[in-house]
C-alpha cells in the first residue's frame, strides 16, 4: 500500500466489527482521509439480545440508527446492500446501481444461516438472526396463543399449537429455550390457559448441550434448563421439517413452532469475491494483520476472518479495533501489529434474572451472572453511544412491547403509546 495515496477507506457492513473499525478510524482524524460505511440496513442491530425481542422486550434494546452511532464523527455512511467486490480494482458495487472505489477496503459482512440442506427446513421454520425474524417468530408466538382456545374437551391440534421445538442448543438456543419457558408461562396466565399444555424442547445432533464449553458450565445449565421445564434431545439430528411436523433422529414431532438456531455461516458474497482463499468452514483465509491473503489492502474481520474465535461479537469487536490500529500505523510508516487472537468470556441467561457466566478461570451462576451480563451490555451501548443515548437504549428493554391486546393489562393506559412508538422506530 501507497501510504501517500490512502485517501479513501471503505467499511462494508455496520455490524459489530464495521461499527468499531469506522469509530475508531474517525477518532484518528486522518488528515485528507475519507471514511466510508456502506451497510445495508440504516440501524445497528444487538444480536446478543435479539431473543428479547422475541419474548417481550422492546425493539429499542437492539435497534439504534447508525447515524447516531456516528453522530459528530467524520464518517460518511451509504445506506446500500453491496452485490460485487473486486479486489484487483479495489471497488465495489451496490444493489442501487452505485460504484464505490477505495484505497483500503474492510470487509466486515457478518454471517447468515445455514439450513445444511435439510427438506422443509428453510421454508417452515422460524429463526431471530435479525429483527424482523424476532418480529416475525414473535407474532408468530402470540398468534398461537390468541387462537388456541382450550377448553374441557382438548383437542390433538390444541395441543399441537403449544409444543415449540428448539434445534440448536448452542449459546443462542439455550438463551431462547430458557426465556421461552418464563415468557410461555407469563402469556398462559394471560391468556387463561393451562400451563400443562406448553411443551418445549431443546434438540441438538452432539452428546451434550453447549459442547464447546467446560463439562461443569454445560451440566449446570442443563440443570437450569430442566427446573424452567425444558426437555433436552442430545445425540438427536433433525432429519426433515414440515408443515406441522418435524422429523428428528429417533422421533416424530408434531408441532407447528421450530425453531433453527443450530447453522451459521459466512456471508455468501465472501464467495463471490475473485482470488479469495477459504478454510474448510467456507471463512477467509486472512494473514497475520488480517489481510485477505494476497491482498495488502483488502481486510476482513469478524465472522468471515478465518481466525480463533470469529464468530463472536467480542471477537468482530477485537478484529474492527486491530484493523483500525493497523491502517493508522500505515499512514504514520511505522510496523504493523501482528495479529493476537482474544478469547472471549461468555455470558449466557437462562431465563429472567439468571444467567452462567465464565470470566477466565472462574464461573458464575444465578443472579450474579445476570447481572454480569447486563453490565456487558450496557457498557458495549457506551462505547458506541453518548452516555444519556447508552441509558436510553439499555432502558428500552424495560419496556413490554406485546402484539395483542389481552396481554396488555387494563390498568396501563400508556401502553398502546408506547406499541406505536416502537412501531415507528422500526
Amino acid at each position: 500500500m501507497d501510504l501517500q495515496e490512502n485517501k479513501k477507506i471503505l467499511i462494508i457492513g455496520g455490524g459489530f466489527g464495521g461499527i468499531r473499525a469506522a469509530l475508531d478510524l474517525a477518532k484518528e482524524n486522518l488528515s485528507g482521509t475519507k471514511i466510508i460505511l456502506v451497510s445495508d440496513k440504516p440501524h445497528f442491530e444487538y444480536h446478543p439480545a435479539l431473543y428479547r425481542i422475541v419474548t417481550g422486550k422492546s425493539p429499542l434494546e437492539v435497534c439504534i440508527p447508525i447515524r447516531e452511532v456516528l453522530e459528530g464523527t467524520s464518517v460518511e455512511l451509504v445506506i446500500d446492500r453491496i452485490t460485487a467486490i473486486d479486489p484487483i480494482k479495489k471497488s465495489a458495487i451496490g444493489a442501487s446501481g452505485s460504484h464505490y472505489m477505495a484505497d483500503t477496503i474492510i470487509l466486515a459482512l457478518g454471517s447468515e444461516t445455514a439450513y445444511f440442506n435439510v427438506p422443509g427446513l428453510q421454508e417452515f421454520s422460524f429463526g431471530f438472526k435479525s429483527i424482523t425474524e424476532a418480529l416475525r417468530l414473535k407474532q408468530h408466538i402470540h398468534q398461537l396463543f390468541e387462537t388456541c382456545k382450550i377448553s374441557d374437551t382438548d383437542t390433538h391440534e390444541d395441543l399441537c399449537r403449544m409444543h415449540f421445538v428448539v434445534v440448536g442448543a448452542g449459546a443462542s438456543g439455550v438463551e431462547f429455550a430458557g426465556e421461552l419457558a418464563s415468557y410461555t408461562k407469563k402469556l398462559a396466565g394471560i391468556h387463561n390457559i393451562s400451563e400443562s399444555l406448553i411443551t418445549i424442547d431443546l434438540i441438538d445432533g452432539a452428546a451434550t448441550i453447549l459442547p464447546m464449553f467446560p463439562q461443569k458450565f454445560s451440566e449446570r445449565i442443563t440443570r437450569r434448563l430442566r427446573a424452567l421445564g425444558v426437555n433436552i434431545f442430545t445425540n438427536r439430528s433433525i432429519i426433515q421439517e414440515k408443515k406441522e411436523e418435524v422429523l428428528v433422529q429417533g422421533i416424530n414431532i408434531k408441532t407447528d413452532t421450530v425453531i433453527w438456531t443450530a447453522g451459521i455461516k459466512p456471508n455468501s458474497l465472501y464467495q463471490k469475491i475473485p482470488g479469495l482463499m477459504f478454510d474448510q468452514k467456507g471463512k477467509v483465509v486472512v494473514d497475520e494483520y488480517l489481510h485477505a491473503k494476497g491482498f495488502d489492502n483488502l481486510f476482513v474481520i469478524g465472522d468471515g476472518a478465518a481466525t480463533p474465535y470469529s464468530g463472536t461479537a467480542q471477537t468482530a469487536i477485537h478484529d474492527g479495533k486491530t484493523v483500525a490500529k493497523n491502517i493508522l500505523r500505515y499512514v504514520q510508516k511505522l510496523s504493523l501489529y501482528k495479529y493476537k487472537p482474544k478469547k472471549p468470556y461468555y455470558m449466557l441467561p437462562v431465563g429472567p434474572g439468571w444467567a452462567a457466566a465464565t470470566i477466565g478461570p472462574f464461573l458464575v451462576y444465578g443472579f450474579g451472572g445476570w447481572f454480569l451480563r447486563r453490565s456487558a451490555d450496557f457498557l458495549y451501548f457506551l462505547s458506541i453511544l453518548s452516555f444519556k443515548k447508552a441509558i436510553a437504549a439499555f432502558r428500552s428493554g424495560k419496556t413490554i412491547c406485546e402484539s395483542c391486546a389481552i396481554c396488555i393489562p387494563p390498568e396501563d393506559t400508556t401502553h398502546s403509546t408506547k406499541i406505536g412508538a416502537i412501531k415507528r422506530g422500526i
